[in-house]
């Protein structure tokens, strides 16, 4: 029958308990269940050390991880380590740590068989899904405010307190970087919570801590691939992985909060959606009656494979719908002054007086290399830069052409051989040897 004389997690003794209490008992227990298990220290370990290991290397050798946005800057100053550490966080870090946090915070009662010791003790079936929620976000969080943290201090105490240079071109104060680096990794989240709700329900619907947490970081590697294919924004904008990325427009020249808001409504349903499906499918099912063995079989795995290849085969096809949001208009108004200020930039760095109202009058044509005129992926841009002299010939035109890869986010990297620009590497006024600004070349635009 489908009612029992057993009613698990909805006796009416516990019903006239305030429900607050139970959701912290089950909170508490939690808590402490995470911070006993091996792969959890081991893992806060990882977020306290990992980012100390990383400034130290980079501070024994002259390489710098370019092809990260602030890459090219990890030696100039400390507040770019932490900007780099976010980028690989949001894309490998924080789904595999929301996935070993959550992935098997529900899988494990299934593993030990202890569901129905839970809920016939001290906690409804809604209070223990709660309370195991609270503590896997919580717990999350915490390590994720760890990296930063971690970040923030090995970036300083290795690196230095020097100014960042922007994503304009433009110096950034210690001060006003310090506070956009927190800011940023603020920002990312809402995305780490919607990956710890994804874990759940991997969780839940499996009863398989491995699919757990696994799960998170496979959903993320497949919304990279998508965000590599395809030139409309509707899919790109509705990916999880793509609100980790939002940050960026705090460090353009002009702050473009469209992608922001985006991105944490995309979040929000995100996760809503996944602990809605999770707490259905924890509500409807029966732990007062026997267990049913079942044979292990290829039938499931193979219907999880074909849907998911299907789900993914969709919105492939879907990523050219929309308007397209790279277009050559918008690379083009986002490099050239970027261009400029960092022109100005490696001058000042030379010793070279640059007046105030001094400017460059630079002529771009950029074109994708592809079948498709817009889009992310490889882009060739020459700049005619007009360059003002002394005497009969009032302008020397001056040819630079850069190899663009740009994101489906907006974001760029801009890189031009060394007979145009100059090596990586260059000496300043003093006689040091400093990061040439116009030969890696970062930068961001509004996509929407």
């Amino acid at each position: 029958m489908a009612t029992s004389t057993l009613s698990i997690g909805k006796a009416p003794a516990l019903r006239a308990r305030p429900a607050a209490r139970g959701i912290w008992n089950v909170y508490s227990a939690e808590q402490r269940k995470l911070r006993a298990q091996l792969a959890i220290r081991l893992l806060a370990l990882v977020c306290a050390l990992a980012p100390f290991a990383f400034a130290a290397v980079l501070k024994i050798q002259t390489g710098s991880p370019a092809d990260t946005l602030f890459g090219v800057w990890v030696h100039s100053s400390g507040y770019a380590i932490p900007l780099v550490v976010l980028g690989f966080g949001g894309s490998w870090g924080f789904p595999l740590l929301a996935g070993i946090v959550a992935g098997d915070i529900f899988s494990g009662e299934d593993r030990y068989g202890t569901w129905k010791t839970v809920l016939t003790r001290s906690a409804s079936r809604g209070e223990v899904f709660v309370g195991k929620l609270l503590a896997a976000t919580v717990f999350t969080l915490a390590l994720a405010m760890l990296a930063m943290l971690a970040s923030v201090l090995a970036g300083v105490l290795l690196v230095g307190d020097q100014s960042l240079v922007g994503l304009n071109g433009t110096l950034i104060s210690p001060a006003e970087a310090l506070a956009l680096v927190v800011a940023s990794w603020l920002l990312c989240a809402p995305t780490v919570l919607a990956f710890a709700a994804m874990a759940v329900l991997f969780s839940v619907a499996t009863r398989n801590g491995i699919m757990g947490v696994i799960g998170p970081s496979l959903a993320g590697l497949a919304m990279q691939l998508l965000a590599l294919v395809g030139a409309g924004v509707w899919v790109h904008m509705l990916l999880v992985a793509s609100a980790f990325n939002t940050w960026h427009a705090l460090f353009t020249a002009h702050t473009f909060y469209g992608p922001l808001a985006v991105g944490l409504v995309v979040c929000v349903v995100w996760a809503a959606v996944c602990i809605a499906i999770s707490w259905r499918m924890l509500a409807g099912r029966d732990f007062a009656g026997v267990a049913v063995v079942r044979r292990p079989g290829w039938v499931m795995p193979t219907r999880v494979v074909l849907t998911a290849a299907a789900v993914i085969a969709l919105l492939a096809v879907a990523s050219n719908w929309g308007p397209a949001g790279v277009t050559a208009s918008r690379l083009q108004a986002s490099l050239v002054p970027n261009f400029t200020n960092l022109t100005f930039l490696q001058q000042r760095l030379l010793g070279r007086a640059i007046r105030p109202s001094s400017k460059l009058e630079v002529r771009p044509v950029c074109s994708r290399r592809g079948s498709a005129p817009d889009g992310p992926g490889e882009w060739s841009c020459a700049l005619e830069v007009y360059v003002p002299t002394f005497g009969s010939v009032p302008y020397q035109q001056t040819p630079v052409t850069y190899d663009v890869s740009v994101e489906s986010d907006g974001c760029y990297k801009a890189e031009s051989p060394p007979t145009f620009v100059g090596a990586q590497t260059m000496r300043d006024a003093h006689g040091q040897m400093v990061v040439n600004p116009l030969f890696t070349i970062y930068g961001c635009f509004n996509t929407i």
